[in-house]
């Protein structure tokens, strides 16, 4: 293997702000000599740490993530421990928008495996996660949010995730390279004002969550009161939970036990 030394002094050259522990992880992770080479060659390029290696980690579990696939971030963990803590036994989980399945994963294994579906608008991402969902016996559809379900999932969902893409369409070419270059739009582009896709989500959501059950999307600090009024609209019962060390928002919504 190269001496690490010369492979931090690449990736620092190139601008990896934390270039000692990416190189820790690729010298972890390549095999051979060529393997090392090749990372740290993709890397310079500009391609994001996760797609070089192959995986990330999220909530203790080591991800797949295939290049092309949006890379889980470390706040949307956030995300996952709000849903654990509100799941009381959840039979029936779904995870909307699911890129690499990370939600969906780290909630089965949390939860001991409960019934799990996931689902994706983009074949790339359905793929992926068809890779790490398996170990839960999870499924993973593909198709426009809702769409892709089975209809016998109506009404049964006990906590429904999704990690919808809320970045302003004005703002998407403000995003790091990493996240515009190699990423895809349609897990970025969130519409107008960042909540095209969290409304339709939220108006539909009633439909399929069983009386009680929990819907909890990702927002940003500056979208969540639009997000909470989508909520409520809907006839959830919405709270804002705020991590200021993950920097991460989460709005959650329950449906009531009357019919919605």
């Amino acid at each position: 293997m190269p001496p690490s030394d010369s492979v931090v002094a690449a990736l620092r050259s190139a601008g990896c702000v934390f270039a000692e522990d990416e190189a820790e992880l690729i010298l972890s992770t390549a095999r051979t000599p060529d393997e090392v080479a090749a990372m740290v060659d993709r890397r310079v390029s500009g391609l994001p740490l996760e797609h070089v290696l192959g995986w990330a980690r999220f909530h203790d579990l080591r991800i797949v993530v295939e290049p092309g696939v949006f890379v889980p971030r470390r706040r949307t963990e956030f995300l996952v421990d709000q849903a654990v803590a509100r799941a009381r036994g959840a039979a029936l989980v779904v995870d909307l928008c699911c890129g690499s399945g990370a939600v969906g994963a780290a909630l089965a294994a949390a939860l001991g495996g409960p019934e799990l579906h996931a689902a994706d608008i983009d074949p790339a991402a359905v793929r992926c996660a068809r890779r790490n969902v398996a170990p839960f016996g999870g499924h993973v559809h593909q198709g426009d949010l809702f769409d892709a379900l089975p209809d016998a999932l109506r009404g049964r969902v006990d906590i429904l995730t999704a990690n919808v893409p809320y970045v302003p369409t004005h703002e998407v070419g403000l995003l790091p390279p990493e996240a515009r270059d190699h990423e895809p739009l349609v897990a970025l582009d969130g519409g107008a004002d960042g909540l095209d896709v969290l409304r339709r989500v939220t108006a539909e959501a009633p439909r399929w969550l069983a009386p009680g059950g929990c819907l909890l999307v990702e927002t940003s600090e500056r979208q969540a009161p639009a997000a909470v009024e989508a909520f409520a609209r809907a006839g959830l019962t919405a709270t804002l939970a705020v991590s200021d060390e993950l920097y991460a928002n989460v709005v959650i919504g329950v449906r009531p036990p009357r019919a919605v």
